[in-house]
């Protein structure tokens, strides 16, 4: 009944005021779509498989191998982290558990994001490899995603460019896009060593069957396939929202998504609460089951990536910040610490906190969309920039007896080591029939010179202490020291022609060696470096139109 409903509803939508009338609307036809094909079922409870009743006993003068924990937030802004800058809203919102890996292990304060968006950071997190040397170059959107952005998101002068041209029959499907089944992930690599593998929150690494976590070496998995989800229905009780008018992302995002996961592969069902809550009581329960075997756990919260959802708990809290977009913003971050606490205590708890490596880091920057200030201060730029805001991310790991609590290091590293600190810990084998970029940082400084990023034609490439980016629109090289200029203010290009060579050499030299892209970039998005979308346009301000 509720698919004939839902058929209903696209049929009416397609006639109710004609053509203009499904111009206006069309952007919502993915979610009522997928509400047909797979309608959202009642939530039903996880039930993970248990590990042995006791723990095996170890050969004389070995240790059983370490559990391995690897947290991702989704948009996490470095200013959000108070370890980092401070907190959001000046200050107001702490995230002491968050800090507390950092204190007790080891930060890593020059580390990167492997890409600038979602999705390709992912992909470098599960393969070790720069995603541009699969073809992995750009966030998986629907084309009907791709082509709402360019409806309503022009700023001042400057208009976003959908490229159509470049829609062809060889496009793969939506749920194809993503990392193709021939890479080996960290989860296929420890698995071959024996661990059990575990996947919890965000994928966006593909939605097909062969390509879904259970399919790429996770013996279970609680996902969310797309790119997001709301935490909570629109009208949840229990739930605080704030919508933001200015974004296009934002009111496809309110359309078309569901508080839905799925198990295994099956058919979607609703979360129980809020998401952050629901993913961290399940990973608890995941724990507990597999508390007498080696694991690994890969929870990708989706916080705090828009939509902005807070429960009324988490709210009332904040009575002090007066935005009603910063206070939902302020409490998604307030509730993920408070949750990555609850993780935390539950190694305790099951006695495995001592032989438990954990690891944190943020997909990318805070994003420029969702119209709240100074997210990555003190550094410029957003989600989708290769500026340091949207680039620089936390990496905190934690292993005690392992690392020395209160440790910080300052070498060249990020997402690529994810894979290989991860299969040393667990005497996982590297793969030896490609290239590999990941280095294990736990066995010392990474030794690598630079580090690259590409989206289309806009590019960077940071070498030392120097940084290039290279845009296409603007036309524009921007060269950075960043030994003496950390936060990117002052563009010394005109005064070093040659390091500018030097570095574009190396860009283009690192190219020859990346894929084809597996899909296009139909997008060419304007973003302005140092306001959010929401602030008004002023001549002068600097921008970058970013490729997807």
């Amino acid at each position: 009944m509720k698919k004939r409903w839902v058929a209903l509803g696209v049929l009416a939508l397609l006639g109710a005021g004609g053509y203009w009338g499904f111009q206006a609307n069309k952007y919502r036809l993915p979610g009522l779509l997928q509400d047909w094909r797979d309608p959202v079922q009642p939530n039903r409870p996880v039930a993970w498989q248990q590990g042995p009743a006791t723990a095996a006993a170890n050969p004389p003068g070995a240790k059983r191998p370490p559990n391995i924990i690897l947290i991702v937030a989704d948009d996490m802004g470095w200013n959000d982290i108070s370890l980092n800058g401070g907190g959001v809203a000046g200050g107001i919102v702490q995230t002491p558990n968050i800090d507390a890996i950092a204190h007790q292990g080891l930060n890593f304060t020059t580390a990167y994001a492997a890409n600038a968006t979602c999705s390709p950071s992912r992909a470098a997190m599960m393969t070790g490899r720069y995603p541009t040397r699969f073809g992995f170059e750009y966030t998986a959107v629907p084309v009907a995603f791709a082509e709402n952005l360019t409806h309503g998101s022009g700023i001042g002068p400057l208009k976003p460019i959908f490229h159509k041209e470049l829609i062809t029959d060889d496009i793969p499907d939506y749920p194809d896009m993503g990392v193709p089944a021939s890479e080996v992930t960290i989860a296929e690599a420890v698995k071959a060593a024996g661990y059990h593998t575990l996947h919890i929150g965000k994928w966006h690494l593909g939605e097909a069957p062969k390509l879904q976590p259970q399919r790429q070496g996770f013996d279970e998995s609680l996902a969310v396939l797309a790119g997001g989800a709301k935490y909570l229905d629109d009208d949840d009780p229990d739930g605080v929202n704030a919508k933001l008018p200015w974004d296009p992302i934002d009111r496809f995002i309110w359309a078309n998504l569901r508080p839905a996961v799925t198990f295994n592969g099956s058919k979607r069902f609703h979360v129980k609460g809020h998401m952050t809550d629901y993913f961290a009581d399940e990973a608890i329960k995941a724990i507990d089951a597999n508390r007498n075997r080696p694991f690994f756990m890969y929870l990708a919260f989706n916080a705090p990536h828009t939509p902005l959802q807070a429960t009324k708990e988490d709210y009332a809290k904040f009575p002090q910040i007066k935005d009603r977009k910063t206070r939902v913003y302020g409490a998604m971050i307030a509730q993920l610490d408070r949750r990555i606490g609850d993780v935390m205590a539950e190694l305790k708890r099951a006695g495995i906190d001592d032989n438990t490596l954990v690891i944190f880091t943020s997909d990318n920057g805070g994003a420029w969309y969702n119209g709240i200030a100074d997210l990555n201060a003190p550094y410029r730029g957003w989600k989708a920039t290769f500026f340091e805001g949207g680039i620089r991310t936390p990496l905190f790991m934690r292993w005690p007896g392992h690392i020395a609590p209160g440790s910080i290091r300052a070498d060249l590293t990020g997402h690529l080591d994810i894979f290989a600190t991860i299969a040393a810990a667990a005497g996982a084998k590297l793969p030896t029939d490609r290239v590999m970029d990941s280095e294990n940082i736990l066995a010392g400084p990474a030794k690598r010179t630079a580090m690259y990023w590409r989206s289309g034609d806009y590019r960077a490439v940071r070498m030392g202490d120097w940084k290039l980016q290279v845009t296409k629109r603007p036309e524009k090289a921007r060269l950075y020291d960043l030994d003496t200029d950390p936060t990117e203010r002052h563009d010394v290009s005109a005064q070093q022609p040659q390091r500018v060579a030097q570095l574009r050499a190396m860009i283009e030299a690192q190219n020859k060696g990346m894929a084809k892209p597996i899909w296009p970039g139909l997008i060419e998005g304007p973003i302005r470096i140092d306001v959010p979308l929401n602030a008004p346009w002023k001549d002068g301000q600097d921008y970058i139109y970013w490729t997807n």
